[in-house]
């Protein structure tokens, strides 16, 4: 992220540097100072972040500051995730806000003065002129405008500051390397990644002309340029940032401290996206013992790397080792929020997805069970996140009834509770989707348009659920050979209107492969013998085997 200069002048009475960046996205991290010691209060803000970065002359860290990133983590997609995409879609939509947390930095000196945060020059004298007054207004009121998300303003006040840090401290001032990274962090939320970039680069050339290339300061720099790397996918520039800047961590910091594992982590991710799964696999558990050692181990932050982890479990078949660590997310959040929380429910229903594949189907039913009644008192009866935990809990039953061992009775138990929670989720959906119609194309937020995609896509997959359900029934009630068509059938039938209706042909993404899937059973029924079909109201509109299969290769063809 980016580096931003703030002076501080403190009660204690020191000449030495006080060095501390702050990361957070989306939110910000606003410092605030108290005395006698520099103490920080974050709080979170939607909008742009920047980061505070402070220079005095000499370096002493404490061993106890808290890292603050909260992280915009687009995971790769997992196997199991893949089981119902809709649902973590609609769940995605919930903001998320950092954790509160302050940190103390001390800093003394023997020379008893006030210090205001220049940088001491060689003849004693300490640099105080009208460009560094300017310097400093510039970039209080350049960072101000930031946070207000005046990006257009703040960039001429930014620009101008790093003009006045020049002429007032000199070129190569360590100033100018902190009006250069605020810059630079404009033009990354700008997107200006052609204007960012030099920023950077200037930025660390000046750091380590003034501190050497094994300074504190410059691995801070490092790890920020790997993040803006990492940002537009440039892989090979954030290794080797991160992996520069673990270097220099590790020899100031040492293996222990939490900032030492902030880099380990991104380093761990750029490796994994790198396709090495191993190496990053260690390290990123390597860094979340660390960050749990060193007392971050109920933080926000924490339990985003812990799922980050998980994930990367799943895609390598590590199930076991993904369900203790769900586990330990969800006692996390049992203990700190309760069920009467939204953020412990999905911590539980991500667990029950994970037991289901590995058959501890009735420990997942309970879990499910769990999340529907704490969803029922914490949301209207008609929301969508109901509707998705019923689905969900519809396939929980339709793999136990692959457990009844030929006892009709529990079979048929089974099968008609799964219709029940089927029969609901479809009604849910579509009023949701009847709702959001009516609210007209004039209104169209990009919210409203994710919750259309996100209801039609558990409308399909209901009903196609709800198609297999009716074969299985018929097959369990020996009835194959006069209703195995009707109902299934049936539910296609309605997967089909319900696309045309609600999608207008708009095939993209996981509602088209959905789509897909229900004329891929749709034209499997159809190849069935026609005896095998009882004649009902639906075979006026039923279509041809041709026309089933003319209509997935025009949907799979569509980008």
């Amino acid at each position: 992220m980016g580096l931003a200069l703030l002076a501080l002048r403190s009660s204690s009475s020191s000449r030495v540097l006080s060095y501390r960046t702050i990361f957070s996205a989306p939110g910000i991290i606003i410092g605030k100072l108290a005395g006698p010691r520099f103490h920080f209060q974050a709080s979170s803000v939607a909008t742009p972040h920047i980061a505070r970065f402070c220079y005095h002359d000499r370096l002493s860290i404490s061993g106890n500051w808290p890292m603050r990133l909260v992280e915009v983590d687009k995971s790769a997609a997992s196997s199991l995730m893949a089981l119902l995409p809709a649902l973590f879609l609609g769940l995605s939509l919930t903001p998320v806000l950092a954790e509160d947390a302050s940190t103390e930095l001390t800093e003394t000196d023997a020379s008893g003065s006030d210090f205001t945060g220049l940088r001491k020059i060689d003849d004693g004298s300490v640099v105080s002129n009208i460009h560094t007054s300017k310097w400093r207004v510039f970039t209080d009121n350049g960072r101000d405008l930031f946070l207000q998300g005046k990006l257009e303003d703040a960039e001429r006040l930014f620009v101008a500051a790093l003009q006045e840090a020049k002429e007032g401290f000199g070129e190569r001032d360590p100033h100018v390397a902190s009006a250069c990274n605020n810059l630079a962090e404009l033009y990354r939320v700008k997107k200006a990644f052609d204007k960012a970039e030099p920023l950077y680069l200037e930025a660390i050339n000046i750091l380590e002309e003034s501190y050497g290339h094994e300074d504190i300061r410059v691995g801070a720099a490092l790890h920020n340029l790997g993040q803006f790397y990492l940002l537009q996918k440039k892989l090979d520039g954030a290794h080797a940032c991160y992996k520069r800047a673990l270097k220099i961590k590790r020899q100031v910091l040492g293996e222990g401290h939490a900032d030492y594992a902030e880099t380990m982590y991104h380093l761990g991710k750029v490796l994994y996206l790198q396709g090495n799964g191993k190496d990053a696999e260690a390290l990123i558990a390597d860094s979340i013992k660390i960050f749990e050692d060193a007392g971050h181990g109920e933080s926000f932050l924490f339990t985003r790397r812990l799922r980050y982890l998980v994930q990367i479990y799943i895609n390598s078949n590590k199930l076991t080792n993904a369900v203790n660590i769900q586990r330990k997310i969800l006692h996390m959040m049992e203990v700190s929020k309760g069920w009467d929380s939204l953020e412990t429910v999905i911590a539980a229903e991500s667990l029950a997805l994970t037991l289901q594949s590995v058959g501890s189907l009735m420990e997942a039913k309970e879990l499910l069970q769990r999340c529907l009644n704490s969803r029922k008192r914490l949301l209207p009866e008609d929301h969508i996140q109901i509707a998705a935990n019923m689905l969900l809990m519809a396939r929980v039953e339709l793999f136990l009834y692959n457990q009844t061992s030929g006892d009709i009775s529990k079979a048929t138990a089974v099968i008609d509770n799964a219709k029940d929670l089927l029969g609901n989720t479809i009604r849910i959906a579509r009023q949701a989707l009847d709702k959001l119609v009516k609210q007209g194309a004039n209104r169209k937020s990009n919210e409203v348009v994710v919750s259309e995609h996100t209801a039609l896509l558990i409308l399909l997959q209901a009903l196609n659920c709800l198609s297999q359900l009716e074969v299985t029934k018929a097959e369990l009630q020996k009835e194959k050979s006069m209703v195995l068509v009707s109902e299934a059938e049936k539910a296609l039938l309605d997967c089909i209107s319900a696309f045309k209706q609600y999608g207008r042909e708009k095939a993209f993404g996981d509602i088209k492969g959905e789509y897909v899937s229900c004329l891929k059973h749709l034209s499997g029924l159809l190849l069935l013998p026609s005896n095998s079909r009882s004649s009902d109201n639906n075979s006026s509109r039923r279509p041809t085997l041709q026309e089933v299969e003319n209509e997935i290769k025009r949907v799979e063809a569509l980008r």
